[in-house]
């Protein structure tokens, strides 16, 4: 890394897809689109500006024979100050965005680990998508910097389209995994500290839908497009390679081109342009269409979707006898995308998006950069770049007619696709060039960064030992879970000891730290190293119980106990505990589930007020609310990272939801046999959770077993 620290270090995150600096395989599925090419562009647009030392994108490392083995390299270089940067994320394997969600924990424990293996922190992290936002939260939480966020598309609204198309909300959670995405979309809007848009559009239909809708911290930066790459004909199109494929396909290869260029994904609604075109004989008239949709060896081969698309346009075009007006290649190259726009703009074409819904629109600003005229959905991003472009035509994507019409207006008029051409090419410089992208970019950010810095910062970790000999740790809850078997918790007592000189041992509890006091003396348990209590807000070093004020000092941020209560105080069947169950960072109540809302109904209230926090709810009745940064899972991996100890070597012992978060990620989990553990039963598909089933202490010493945790 070449970043001193007077200057800018940004880390992008973006977890799927398949991303790396040169022939971008756009198109290549659902997950590889115009999202890959955006932080890869962002990125080096930020590492040329002066202000900025380094810029690293982070994503999955892939081992996968199906796959180049380029996404399996660590580190590539993108440019002088910029890096991508490859982490292990569950299997090697190149998996969809939808199955990754089960190992973004442990995705995070590794990104984590990482940061700190560096020559310094961040100075943002930018989140990509609800999956990196997912992430980008509790790393924003573990290390207190600030979390910018672009979502790309929102779950809310897709999910509003699919079931409009008349999915069940069954088969949309089968095939999307949607609670999860939203909630992760409601996490990342309630914890960022800025939102980039790319439209107003974005803004005002979309993140509207959210719980944690706050378009005050919401910014509209439109992208940017690269000029020297996408630019007008040179007047020797007609010799590029990709004219002579088309010529196999086309009668008239010279006649003006309707360019479409897509994923062949239903949401494109390519099928209804075809659809539109095959009807209109002054269209077949006046121009080819090319359609350009991926890339295919064998249609069989692909997934369900893209099969259907395709397998529909071939039916289409043997519909309407469309052989020799029509072409559908098979194959394309990334760097042969900017030569395809220019040889659509030499013969005098349109480009056209007839997307259901457009979130915004690269390839609208290719296009328009190469000088082609737009004839785009009006539901999205396209609004506005027409709007400032002032390039094209906008359509109602569900009429065809209307499909047919604009493109008729401009194929038919020389004189206004000539003015059409011309006005592209002078806004898309004015408005949507990389280096103004970049620019704006960081004027809000510099903005953010500043803030940032006035508000407190956590001290620096306190060091370990001078002699570290601990190399791993146990951490244990207490109730149900240590604690039920008096002969199991002697043996447990007497391995603690044997292994002291070698083993961390920890307390991780809900309890007060003179509840927890009480407990070791009646049980005879050997004073931990650490205690961890009221369910993370308070760390404890014994023997004289110094407290770790660096970690007070972090959670305390966007903590507004009084906002809180007033807000959850009136509502039935929560009733305040004792007082000595609360103290300054823990409010907690008693749950009646068949009074009070549902847990879901309480999240959704306190996101509709813009309340940070977390939210635990433990044998059923016991409801607690801490500081977003604070959690025993949180507070653990502060403890492990002081101590230099990897959590892959850090036991975490539990029995009921409030240890949910200290079970995640790359610790090995126990989950001891309780009548509550059913409030981790999420858990039982993460790779790193043991369900034991012994109980209590017994269960934890069948996981060291287990395990083999001695001989890690």
């Amino acid at each position: 890394m070449k970043a001193n620290q007077n200057s800018l270090y940004i880390l992008m995150i973006s977890i799927h897809g398949l991303i790396r600096g040169k022939q971008l395989e756009l198109g290549r599925d659902a997950d590889t689109g115009g999202q890959t090419k955006y932080v890869v562009e962002l990125t080096r647009a930020l590492a040329r500006r002066p202000e900025v030392g380094q810029v690293d994108l982070v994503t999955r490392l892939i081992t996968d024979d199906s796959v180049s083995p380029e996404y399996g390299k660590p580190l590539e270089a993108l440019d002088q100050n910029a890096r991508i940067i490859r982490i292990d994320a569950g299997p090697g394997l190149y998996i969809p965005k939808e199955d990754l969600w089960s190992h973004l924990d442990a995705y995070t424990d590794e990104l984590f680990g990482w940061l700190h293996r560096q020559p310094r922190l961040p100075d943002v992290l930018h989140s990509h998508y609800a999956d990196a936002g997912y992430v980008g939260v509790r790393l924003s939480h573990l290390t207190g910097l600030p979390l910018i966020h672009t979502g790309h598309s929102l779950g809310r609204d897709k999910f509003r389209r699919l079931l409009a198309l008349g999915l069940s909300v069954e088969d949309i959670q089968h095939r999307y995994k949607m609670s999860e995405r939203i909630s992760a979309e409601e996490d990342v809007l309630n914890s960022a500290s800025l939102v980039i848009t790319s439209t107003h559009n974005e803004i005002e239909d979309q993140y509207e839908l959210y719980d944690c809708y706050t378009p005050e911290k919401m910014s509209v930066i439109p992208p940017g497009t690269d000029l020297n790459q996408f630019h007008p004909p040179t007047g020797e199109e007609a010799s590029v390679g990709f004219f002579g494929v088309l010529s196999r396909y086309l009668r008239e290869p010279h006649k003006p081109m309707i360019l479409a260029l897509s994923r062949p994904d239903e949401r494109k609604n390519i099928v209804s342009l075809l659809e539109a075109y095959g009807q209109s004989k002054r269209l077949q008239q006046l121009a080819n269409l090319v359609i350009v949709a991926g890339n295919r060896d064998d249609i069989r081969e692909l997934n369900d979707g893209a099969q259907n698309v395709l397998t529909e346009l071939l039916l289409v075009i043997d519909c309407y006898d469309l052989n020799g007006l029509v072409a559908l290649p098979k194959h394309h190259s990334a760097s042969e995308v900017a030569e395809i726009y220019r040889l659509a703009a030499a013969s005098k074409g349109v480009f056209v998006n007839p997307a259901l819904t457009e979130p915004f629109g690269l390839t609208l600003l290719e296009a328009a950069a190469s000088g082609l005229p737009l004839v785009a959905t009006e539901v999205g991003g396209p609004v506005d770049i027409i709007g400032n472009c002032n390039n094209g035509l906008l359509i109602d994507p569900l009429d065809e007619a209307s499909i047919a019409s604009a493109l008729l207006s401009i194929l038919e008029d020389q004189e206004l696709w000539s003015k059409y051409s011309e006005h592209g090419l002078t806004n898309v410089a004015r408005f949507y060039s990389w280096e103004a992208h970049a620019k704006t970019y960081l004027e809000k950010l510099t903005a953010l960064i500043d803030q940032n810095r006035i508000a407190a910062r956590p001290a620096p970790l306190a060091k370990a030992p001078a002699v570290q000999t601990r190399t791993r740790a146990i951490f244990t809850a207490i109730d149900n879970t240590l604690l039920g078997d008096p002969e199991a918790l002697a043996m447990f007592v007497k391995v603690i000891r044997e292994q002291h000189r070698r083993v961390l041992f920890g307390i991780s509890t809900g309890r007060s730290l003179n509840s927890v006091l009480k407990i070791l003396k009646v049980h005879s348990i050997p004073m931990p190293d650490v205690l961890i209590t009221s369910l993370g807000t308070e760390i404890y070093y014994p023997p004289q119980f110094t407290t770790d004020i660096s970690w007070t000092h972090h959670i305390d941020h966007w903590w507004t106990p009084q906002v809180l209560k007033r807000i959850v105080d009136p509502l039935p069947g929560l009733t305040p505990q004792s007082k000595d169950q609360q103290s300054r960072f823990k409010v907690s109540y008693y749950y009646d589930e068949q009074l009070a809302p549902s847990m879901e109904d309480i999240l959704t209230m306190l996101r509709q007020h813009e309340v940070s926090v977390h939210t635990t709810l433990s044998f059923g009745q016991f409801l607690d609310f801490v500081p977003a940064r604070a959690s025993k899972g949180q507070a653990l991996r502060y403890v492990a990272n002081q101590w230099k100890i990897p959590l892959e070597r850090v036991l975490v012992n539990g029995g009921s939801g409030g240890d949910e978060d200290m079970l995640r990620g790359n610790t090995l989990g126990v989950v001891v046999a309780t009548r509550h553990r059913e409030e981790l039963a999420q858990l039982s598909e993460t790779q790193r959770v043991y369900f034991a089933e012994g109980s209590h202490a017994s269960g934890i010493l069948e996981a060291i077993d287990y395990y083999d945790f001695f001989n890690l």
